[in-house]
């Protein structure tokens, strides 16, 4: 009897265990790959970025006050990095609980913004989920190892969500300058500061 309570004991700590793992990505981890449509109307995975790096993913949408006040950021950190760490922009909100992040409205906002990076449309979400991904904008630093993608770097662009003149943290460019010199990120996970993505009822 001992022993049945001890099994059944230990099979309810496992249980706990699963359940209080959270869900996503941690830095170290390899990122699966992916093929999501780009506003361009081609799609885009990351096995696409053979001579790279690696990527900047960057969890994102039209309509998040956060989103709007990092788009010159956004654009700023493909313009640095435009061959070693290219930027790929997701949006994974649902277009029936925020109509103005639907594909038609995402291409129209790529157009207005002059984005020079993709921007993918996560239509099932499960992109979003496979990463862990919570806010708008949600950052992974991806870094190349062979064909594989490890995450090196996970949270915020920087630590000032309006004014990017006042960000004395700038922790994206910190991570990707730290491993195009060889060296460890200094910082690699802060806390993603924005909208929450918009979920699909369940």
């Amino acid at each position: 009897m001992k022993y049945i309570k001890s099994l059944v004991l230990t099979a309810f700590i496992a249980v706990l265990f699963v359940a209080a793992k959270p869900a996503g990505y941690g830095v170290g981890d390899i990122a699966a790959d992916f093929k999501l449509k780009n506003v361009d109307g081609k799609m885009v995975s990351l096995a696409d970025f053979k001579s790279a790096k690696g990527v900047i993913v960057i969890f994102d949408c039209n309509t998040c006050p956060y989103s709007k006040a990092y788009n010159e950021r956004i654009l700023a950190l493909s313009k640095k990095y435009p061959s070693t760490f290219p930027v790929v922009a997701i949006n994974s909100n649902s277009p029936e609980l925020s109509p103005g992040d639907s594909f038609d409205e995402m291409v129209k906002y790529a157009k207005t913004k002059g984005y020079d990076f993709p921007y993918l449309f996560d239509e099932t979400q499960e992109v979003a989920k496979t990463y862990g991904a919570t806010n708008t904008p949600h950052v992974y630093v991806l870094k190349k190892e062979g064909s594989a993608f490890k995450v090196a770097y996970i949270g915020a662009i920087d630590n000032n969500t309006k004014d990017a003149n006042a960000a004395d943290k700038k922790y994206v460019e910190e991570a990707v300058d730290a491993l195009l010199a060889g060296n460890a990120v200094p910082t690699e996970k802060t806390k993603a500061i924005g909208c929450t993505i918009k979920w699909k009822p369940a």
